[in-house]
């Protein structure tokens, strides 16, 4: 191992700012439309059911290990790993690589960030009362076909992003996210009751949490599985480093199994709640769901429209996705901006500066794929944004996750016996030293599945 201590550097002012910044970034777009839809079509309490198991078994595990490497060091991916390897190894290198996937990841999710921003302000104005519901659709097409108002958008959601992030942990991060976190659960609880209460909810209920196993029959128990397998997986945003920098930032109060378990925890409420939202309310109007984006900006929209006080609750809605994109993309601009400070030496300002003007560059070519660049096609016809998704999601997440899994696991690495030490430091639920055949061969043939079910 290289020479030098855990860097002194600013933590958070309280565990629940770790905690809810940290589910902050793991809380995101799929929370909302995936997690749902994939419980409705995998036969709902069984898939449930299943998730939990992967999520406590794989997903917890390996986010320990993110965490562990950050708070080891008390720094950042790169020189985290520098701290941690032995002489002449070049773990290191993946630092680099998560920083690319951190990068890669905010060039289109800040896009469509902006398209949740986008719908609050409408619903808010009032501009979508009145929309017939043949012209729900079109409204969304008209937004794709408008490059001027999606970079407006997504322009803001970046300098507001990293206007936070130019502050300290405590006085921008962890204040700002505390905030929107609070207001996220706070609305998605309101909205779960006025679905719930509405005429015939009850039907969206049995069909989203009532185990079905027909219908996963249907698509095949196999598929059901490696899909519970993959949301647990990709839930928690773990493999490039985005919650390794909080890592970096907390204290020794609690055991990192605690601390992952917590956080799985909430992005599970928020997960399962969201589906209290959609089932409900689609059922109660006779909307069948729909996969994708056309749930939220097509499917949702119709019924908001259509819904006694649609306006407010249109509007509340989109609020609630603007926080859950908003959170994460804070969390990540701020590991990027760590690596910029850390690297080059620079003031968070400046790092700031640089990273705002960097990312609006990078997230302009994902808006004119709709448009402009809609020709522009890569891996099986996908468009801009669907090949950044792809390379993140199906590549560099899985592909991370298991070079923490190596490098924490074995001697060639920093090492299991080490890993463990830091992860069962504190008060809470510890990590058992016989599971170490576990670690080191079930979890990296786990997400060898998954790699390879992405990339096929």
């Amino acid at each position: 191992m290289r020479s030098g201590k855990r860097v002194a550097r600013e933590q958070f002012r309280s565990r629940i700012g770790f905690v809810l910044v940290s589910a902050g970034c793991a809380i995101g777009i799929g929370n909302v439309w995936k997690f749902p839809f994939i419980t409705g079509e995998s036969g709902g309490g069984l898939f449930v059911l299943l998730y939990l198991v992967f999520l406590v078994g794989m997903a917890a595990p390996i986010l320990t290990m993110e965490l562990a490497i950050g708070r080891a060091t008390g720094r950042s991916s790169v020189g985290a790993y520098r701290m941690l390897e032995k002489p002449g190894q070049k773990w290191h290198l993946h630092g680099y690589v998560s920083i690319i996937g951190c990068i890669l990841l905010m060039a289109y999710y800040t896009t469509v960030s902006g398209w949740m921003l986008d719908y609050f302000v409408r619903f808010a104005d009032g501009s979508m009362e009145g929309v017939a519901s043949e012209n729900v659709k079109g409204v969304f097409d008209a937004l794709m076909a408008n490059p001027s108002e999606m970079v407006s958008y997504m322009a803001l959601v970046v300098v507001f992003g990293f206007f936070v992030c130019s502050f300290s942990l405590q006085k921008g991060v962890e204040r700002i996210t505390k905030i929107m976190m609070t207001g996220l659960l706070l609305l998605i609880v309101v909205l779960a009751v006025h679905s719930l209460i509405l005429p015939g909810a009850g039907e969206g209920l049995r069909f989203y949490l009532l185990p079905d196993l027909d219908r996963a029959q249907k698509i095949g128990i196999d598929k059901v599985v490696t899909s519970a397998m993959n949301q647990a997986f990709f839930t928690v945003s773990i493999g490039v480093g985005s919650m390794e920098i909080f890592g970096s930032y907390m204290s020794r109060e609690k055991t990192l199994m605690t601390e992952s378990l917590t956080i799985c925890a909430l992005d599970t409420f928020v997960a399962l709640v969201s589906g209290l939202i959609i089932f409900p309310a689609c059922f109660s109007f006779g909307v069948s769901p729909d996969e994708g984006p056309s749930l939220i900006f097509v499917t949702l929209p119709h019924v908001f429209i259509h819904m006694e006080g649609g306006r407010i609750w249109g509007s509340l809605f989109f609020l609630f996705m603007t926080f859950a994109s908003f959170s994460t993309v804070i969390a990540v601009f701020e590991n990027i901006m760590s690596f910029g400070v850390e690297e080059f030496g620079w003031s968070r300002r400046r790092a700031a500066m640089v990273g705002c003007l960097g990312m609006v560059l990078l997230s302009i070519p994902s808006v004119l794929g709709y448009n402009t660049w809609s020709g522009v096609r890569f891996f099986g016809n996908k468009d801009i944004l669907g090949t950044e998704d792809f390379l993140v999601s199906n590549v560099l997440l899985p592909l991370g996750a298991l070079v923490y899994l190596l490098f924490t696991s074995f001697r060639f690495g920093w090492g299991f016996d080490a890993y463990l030490r830091e992860a069962n430091e504190g008060r809470g639920i510890r990590i058992a030293k016989a599971l170490r055949p576990y670690f080191r061969y079930v979890l990296p043939l786990l997400i060898l599945v998954i790699f390879l079910r992405g990339i096929l």
